[in-house]
């Protein structure tokens, strides 16, 4: 069977000629027939006609590496995985391997690195590929390329990769409905950092694609002539077989958001930054110094007061920006609530950090009490300010959170988890029915190194990877007090009209786009559960 190769470059002009005058030029392209080539040349226009008609019901076979991503290396998904399968040990591992990595290259260096980074990581724990790599996987993806892979009907995505790393982003974010990749080797329950051998007898279509297997007029191939490809399988089902060169690539553009096939919610992992060899070494270098400086910010933020603390934390490299309105410091009674009864102000905030309430602390300069979920015990204990543990019953915390107003100022976070990215999860509407004096206050944050969060790792590392960054932002709005024609005692609305008033305020102060997306949501998407068991963390 015989298999035609073209420049991807001419295959994403093919789709967009169809709405432009016929051309007269020609493209020349390289016909195959088992491992030997020559050269003819074909019209540009006859080639257009031909996948102009083909586009809506073709059969797209694509190398997933070399038809969507950017760059040509692999070693930033590897360090991911190493960093986050058990942090700095096997992260220098794979970094001072690297080296010898490249020398030897090919098959056996892929296999080096797998053997690296998954070598004794238990299965249940291989969710990298749907919560952390989507994310770098996104911002790697040239937009050329994904413009031509989403124009095609049905897709199928060969990797070079192990499957538990490819398939959970091609599937999510790409649509393919098949994923051709090898199988870690699982013994015990725990990853032997071996891949399974590919099976070529399941590679031909009618194996792939069921009793879906497409004409083979109806099937083309895209891969990068410089990656392992998996010939046999292109040869086999695909007549026409697209090149993609490392020079065009380098001429791509990167996806910009707004075309991302769904919304980047929902990430974790604690890298911050795409880790590249360069930028792994600056982390590696960074880190004594920035110790230091963790216990430095620590040491400070526990033991001085404000006033003397902020400027020096300012020194190590902490920016923090607040800004309040006058009447969200005022001390007035709350709206319409007996003047016999003096109670505390309920600061809302989202939720960008386990250090939140503290900021806001910081920039009231009150001495205020938080409440939380899924504060560890350890964090717990050293907090610089009051907290309080909720239990997830209604009832109880709401009891609990009305006796704490009546003792001082409240912060609550009532999205009841961390979000990264510049969205809004769901308001829980609890704090609405407590009080009318209710204060929303927007925070952002920025990490230049290291995320401040996670969904499945060890929460009592939170404030230590958050004040490891060199340059660690928050920005705090303490906004307006709400109107008592908006609360729920005083103007009659209901704690749901309250709760997505007080989001949407904070949206808009902080440009994030509002959800109905809860908690439940993504610690299914990143963790496989609910996210109660990652309380006592």
């Amino acid at each position: 069977m015989s298999a035609k190769l073209f420049s991807l470059e001419a295959l994403s002009s093919s789709f967009k000629v169809l709405s432009k005058p016929k051309s007269t030029s020609i493209l020349q392209h390289r016909a195959s027939k088992a491992h030997a080539t020559h050269f003819k040349f074909q019209k540009y226009n006859s080639l257009a006609y031909q996948l102009g008609e083909l586009m809506s019901n073709t059969t797209l076979f694509f190398q997933f590496e070399g038809t969507l991503l950017k760059s040509s290396s692999l070693f930033p998904y590897f360090m991911l995985v190493a960093f986050e399968a058990s942090g700095f040990l096997r992260a220098l591992t794979l970094f001072l391997l690297y080296p010898f990595v490249c020398l030897i290259g090919g098959e056996l260096g892929l296999n080096i690195m797998v053997f690296i980074c998954f070598f004794g990581i238990r299965k249940e724990k291989m969710r990298i590929g749907n919560s952390v790599l989507p994310k770098f996987f996104l911002e790697d993806v040239g937009s050329e390329g994904f413009d031509v892979v989403m124009k095609c009907g049905k897709k199928v995505g060969v990797s070079d990769l192990p499957r538990v790393m490819v398939e959970g982003f091609l599937k999510d974010y790409v649509g393919v409905d098949v994923v051709v990749a090898r199988e870690l080797k699982v013994v015990g329950g725990y990853c032997v950092g071996l891949m399974e051998e590919m099976n070529t007898k399941s590679l031909e279509a009618s194996q792939i694609l069921g009793d879906e297997k497409p004409s083979n007029s109806q099937t083309i191939g895209i891969c990068c002539h410089n990656k392992f490809l998996h010939q046999q399988l292109l040869s086999q089902n695909c007549k026409n077989v697209f090149l993609v060169s490392e020079a065009e690539k380098r001429n791509w553009k990167s996806l910009p958001r707004e075309k991302y096939p769904k919304p980047l919610i929902f990430h974790d992992g604690r890298l911050a930054f795409r880790p590249t060899p360069i930028a792994t070494l600056a982390m590696f270098m960074w880190l004594p110094l920035g110790f230091c400086i963790y216990f430095i910010r620590f040491i400070v933020g526990m033991f001085l007061p404000h006033c003397l603390c902020n400027p020096i934390l300012a020194f190590t490299g902490t920016i923090t920006t607040a800004s309040v309105q006058p009447s969200s410091l005022s001390n007035t009674s709350a709206n319409g609530e007996d003047q016999g009864k003096p109670r505390g102000r309920l600061y809302v905030c989202n939720h960008r950090t386990l250090l939140d309430p503290l900021y806001v602390q910081v920039a009231t300069d009150k001495s205020l009490t938080t409440v939380t979920y899924s504060l560890s015990k350890i964090n717990e204990i050293i907090a610089p300010m009051k907290t309080i543990r909720l239990t997830r019953d209604r009832e109880r915390d709401r009891k609990q959170m009305d006796k704490l107003l009546s003792q001082g100022d409240l912060v609550v976070c009532p999205e009841g988890t961390t979000c990264r990215e510049p969205f809004l999860l769901r308001f829980s509407p609890l704090f609405a029915e407590l009080t009318d004096d209710i204060v929303p206050v927007a925070i952002d944050v920025q990490a230049d190194m290291f995320y401040g969060t996670t969904a499945s790792g060890f929460k009592f590392l939170d404030p230590i990877f958050h004040f490891l960054n060199p340059n660690p932002v928050y920005t705090i709005r303490i906004l307006e007090k709400l109107q008592a024609s908006d609360t729920c005692k005083f103007g009659g609305k209901s704690r749901f009209e309250v709760a997505n008033l007080v989001q949407n305020e904070i949206g808009k102060a902080l440009g994030f786009k509002c959800t109905s997306l809860t908690r439940k949501d993504k610690y299914m998407i990143l963790a496989g559960n609910d996210g109660s068991m990652k309380e006592s963390r």
